[in-house]
């Protein structure tokens, strides 16, 4: 197995302001500490499991944008996917709103700190609500090698998070048209 990546936590600062929506009434210094960093269970685990910071309880239709505390850092060529713990997507149909994150490599050195959010949506019709305990996996993250075409000539760099890459298009688009 080739080992491509390694977690670290965002520095304390970091968490401190991206909590500051997320969980106003607690001390997120506190929060902080108690961190897990993404972990495998078993040595034939794909996936990593991320852990949630703090209790969470969501009714159906209700959304949470989750600050982790996480970043990776993973060599060139790889990409970090998330997708929900199969588990809760079984029994409760809880999803990513994005149905399945990805984290790029050079997310580990934008402004943010590549800071891993996770949004999950309780999306199912039957009244139930899911209840997730802190330090308990919710998410799970796997490694996957990508490939790129061989005519391509990407060379912009990122600085920043969600959406950053489609700012990057949107700019160069613009530089192209003025000429």
């Amino acid at each position: 197995m080739e080992r491509i990546a390694r977690f670290f936590k965002v520095s304390e600062n970091r968490f401190k302001e991206d909590m500051k929506d997320f969980e106003a009434e607690r001390d997120s210094s506190e929060i902080y500490r108690e961190l897990i960093l993404p972990k495998r269970a078993t040595k034939g685990s794909a996936g990593y499991d991320f852990f949630s910071p703090v209790d969470i309880e969501l009714a159906p239709g209700e959304s949470i944008k989750i600050p982790t505390g996480m970043r990776a850092k993973m060599a060139e060529g790889w990409v970090l996917m998330i997708f929900p713990r199969s588990s809760l997507g079984f029994k409760y149909k809880l999803q990513l709103n994005n149905t399945v994150g990805i984290v790029d490599s050079d997310y580990f050195y934008s402004d943010n700190e590549g800071h891993i959010f996770i949004k999950i949506i309780n999306d199912n019709n039957e009244g139930k609500k899911v209840k997730i305990g802190k330090n308990t996996a919710f998410a799970q993250g796997i490694f996957l090698p990508f490939g790129v075409t061989e005519d391509d000539e990407a060379d912009g760099e990122r600085n920043g998070g969600f959406g950053s890459t489609d700012r990057q298009h949107q700019i160069r688009e613009v530089k192209a048209d003025a000429f």
